[in-house]
């Protein structure tokens, strides 16, 4: 397994590991257009884990100048429990503190809590989200 910065032509498969794991709710802020915009913005991380050539897991993140925070780690279902979230976490963790991090959240833990924790996570706080902008703006 290799991990690696996105590439434009991963959009397709990690369409399909986000649809597969039920996570592709708004293709406005997770399809392929997000995907570009994602990549594109200096203080994100993107990252593909891939084995063969081929994506089998990713992950979204930023850093703000003081914090990090992971948006969301997702894995082929028929790879899970093998180690590539972890792995795709643990290299972001690396690359975040490089850039000055020393702090990482995550935002959405998911039902997937001990997975979180034995990354040495714990839970704090719940995180509201206005998943339309413009609902905010206009509001």
């Amino acid at each position: 397994m290799r991990i690696r910065d996105f590439q434009e032509t991963d959009c397709d498969a990690l369409v399909a590991i986000l649809r597969a794991n039920l996570q592709y709710g708004d293709p406005e802020s997770e399809g392929p257009e997000a995907m570009r915009r994602v990549s594109a913005c200096p203080a994100a991380l993107f990252l593909v884990a891939e084995e063969e050539g081929v994506p089998v897991g990713l992950l979204r993140g930023v850093y703000d100048g003081s914090k990090a925070l992971i948006h969301i780690v997702s894995v082929r279902p028929d790879r899970q429990r093998q180690g590539i979230g972890s792995a795709l976490v643990r290299e972001a963790a690396r690359r975040f503190r490089e850039r000055g991090a020393r702090s990482l959240a995550v935002t959405v833990p998911g039902d997937n809590l001990a997975f979180w924790k034995r990354l040495s996570f714990r839970l704090t706080t719940r995180i509201m989200v206005a998943h339309r902008i413009d609902e905010v703006i206009g509001g």
